[in-house]
């Protein structure tokens, strides 16, 4: 015993942080999720109440869900999609390539700030770049604070825009394949497309699962952008109003703790669901070469 006491000493403030910033709260929400709490009354057991409610009772509910799911089953793949292609890029023999890395990052340090969702915001406004370009070629402004889908565009393409982390985790996979294999195909005649097709994603696709499953986490948890662009209202007429936002709305703004605390558990069976998901079809198109194949 008296030997690991060292190890366990290491481990202990992991182990204090645990418990009282995860493990605890989280069985503290779960019981809370079961109650009708306000925050300042003792909580109210009510049972399935705040679960039925959810899915019959609250239109606006089933509203953020729905435009949470279009915002991860368009944004993240399209992120995914320009973190590679800007990763391919990258991935070229270039003297300047080690800056270009840097600078292509730089959207992924910043990306989520609060500062960037402002500065989001003023160049999708009516007077912004966006609407400039827009008018120098011949179309007419677009209201992106008007229209719901048009603001529900602007939340994807600011998420588009933090590709730097997928993008460096996708440049090191293809770091990891083999030239040679490159070589061959065009001795062979391939095409770059073929080569792309045939070797390039077969080889990343255990890259591509693991980007897949953290960019949709990452996805379902979005607020800052929501929250600062709608400026906490998720307008216009909920178009911004992801998941996150309307737990938020409904734990801080109208104190319905026990409400949030079950929207909270809903949330996270639903990104298990969906990660369980990923990693079962991802043995039909998942390649891992030391398990020989597929």
């Amino acid at each position: 015993m008296r030997k690991n006491l060292t190890g366990y000493a290491f481990i202990s403030p992991f182990i204090i942080g645990f418990l009282s910033f995860t493990l605890v709260p989280m069985i503290i929400s779960l019981y809370l999720s079961f109650t009708k709490y306000n925050l300042f009354a003792p909580p109210q057991w009510v049972g399935l109440d705040n679960y039925t409610k959810m899915f019959t009772g609250d239109p606006k509910y089933l509203h953020s869900l729905k435009v949470t799911l279009m915002y991860v089953f368009i944004g993240v793949p399209l992120r995914l999609g320009f973190a590679l292609f800007v990763a391919m890029i990258l991935n070229t023999k270039s003297r300047m390539v080690g800056a270009y890395r840097t600078v292509y990052y730089l959207p992924s340090i910043i990306g989520g700030s609060v500062a960037v969702s402002i500065m989001w915001r003023n160049i999708f406004s009516d007077t912004g770049i966006i609407n400039g370009l827009l008018g120098f070629f011949g179309l007419g402004p677009v209201s992106w604070f008007g229209d719901p889908g048009a603001a529900l565009i602007m939340l994807i393409t600011l998420s588009v825009w933090q590709f730097g982390s997928s993008m460096l985790i996708f440049l090191a996979g293809l770091k990891n394949i083999s030239g040679e294999m490159y070589e061959a195909a065009s001795v062979d005649g391939a095409s770059f497309f073929r080569k792309f097709f045939k070797i390039t994603l077969p080889l990343l696709s255990s890259v591509i699962l693991f980007n897949l499953v953290m960019q949709t986490i990452s996805a379902f948890m979005t607020f800052v952008p929501a929250y600062i662009i709608s400026k906490g209202e998720g307008g216009p007429m909920d178009g911004t109003m992801l998941y996150s936002l309307y737990l938020f709305r409904q734990a801080f703004m109208f104190n319905n703790m026990g409400y949030a605390s079950a929207m909270a558990w809903v949330m996270l069976l639903l990104v298990g669901i969906m990660t369980g998901i990923l990693f079962k079809t991802s043995r039909s198109w998942v390649f891992y070469e030391s398990g020989g194949g597929k």
